[in-house]
């Protein structure tokens, strides 16, 4: 296996420079097969490429990483998957349950018992509930839900007020440009 650049978020969790994005199995760009799909994973995994970016809303990609991720697991002595997933979640109420509920289906998809990454997408600050529900995040991450808390998409302003509010940030996906995006 190859040997990729890492980085160590704060939280201890170390994942490749370099991750594996799965919105393209979302559906959108056509019908997915997920068996095809999870085969193509192991040449990224035998690149030394670990790290995987999903997220709640695209599509399947959460179960095609837990069908890879228990694959791997069953077949002995493998590398460890770093999965990041974000929870992108319909405006509305953002009562602890709320969140819960949607960590809960992250995990089943993902056939794990606790979320390396969970970055926290929120689609219109004017509504100040992202505040509330990163609240709750961060709750469930002191209590062993999560290893990481981190964000995507949001500007300086926002990550200012989330920590000051005693919420710690392990990294902040931001936009680079039209084809890609930065992980800081």
């Amino acid at each position: 296996m190859s040997s990729v650049p890492k980085v160590k978020l704060s939280g201890g969790l170390e994942i490749c420079r370099v991750l594996n994005g799965m919105w393209q199995v979302s559906g959108a760009h056509g019908a997915v097969n997920k068996t095809k799909a999870v085969e193509a994973m192991q040449a990224y995994v035998d690149a030394g490429l670990t790290t995987f970016d999903m997220a709640d809303i695209y599509g399947p990609a959460e179960e095609i990483y837990g069908l890879f991720n228990s694959q791997l697991n069953s077949g002995g002595a493998s590398p460890a998957l770093q999965g990041l997933t974000k929870f992108v979640p319909r405006p509305g109420p953002m009562e602890r349950k709320v969140v819960e509920k949607a960590l809960q289906r992250s995990m089943s998809r993902m056939k794990v018992d606790t979320l390396d990454c969970v970055q926290f997408h929120w689609w219109d600050y004017r509504d100040k509930r992202y505040l509330e529900a990163l609240g709750h995040l961060s709750d469930l991450q002191q209590e062993g839900v999560i290893r990481e808390l981190a964000l995507t998409n949001f500007d300086t302003q926002r990550l200012e007020e989330i920590t000051s509010k005693g919420i710690c940030i392990s990294s902040n996906q931001v936009p680079l440009t039209p084809e890609g995006f930065l992980f800081c």
